[in-house]
């Protein structure tokens, strides 16, 4: 794994966690995130409940890309289907929420540009991987 991609990897999937553990603590009261740091009308159920959907995703691509990482460090090739699942995972999480701010008409940079960043960055390194994977022959 290039120093790169990991770096990529841990920042994102490191922040995401940390981005989590901050909203339920936010929710069960333990600390408070100030209204202006929030998303556009973050207090409307079906608002809420849109931002909760992505839990599952950003957390599945957050662990498998931390296990790819680990799994690279310990010189398994398992790194390698594991970090291009936590890309494409890691680019749906973005491009949702992209198609959902500008289906509302919602551009406001704070938002928009980190989950711009999101569903670009891994094409950073997926043409690589999937040559790499394409090469590599499957253990039977």
């Amino acid at each position: 794994m290039s120093r790169s991609l990991k770096f990529a990897l841990m920042a994102t999937d490191l922040a995401f966690l940390t981005y989590w553990l901050a909203a339920i603590l936010n929710l069960v009261g333990l600390i408070h995130i100030p209204a202006e740091w929030m998303y556009a009308d973050y207090t409307a159920p079906r608002v809420v409940a849109w931002n909760w959907s992505f839990l599952p995703v950003d957390v599945a691509f957050s662990l498998v890309g931390l296990c790819a990482v680990s799994a690279a460090r310990r010189g398994d090739q398992l790194w390698r289907p594991l970090a291009l699942v936590s890309l494409v995972l890691t680019q749906v999480a973005g491009l949702m929420a992209i198609a959902y701010w500008a289906l509302l008409g919602q551009f406001n940079p704070s938002w928009f540009i980190p989950n711009l960043i999101l569903f670009v960055w891994p094409f950073f390194f997926l043409p690589n991987l999937v040559c790499a994977l394409s090469e590599t022959p499957a253990k039977p």
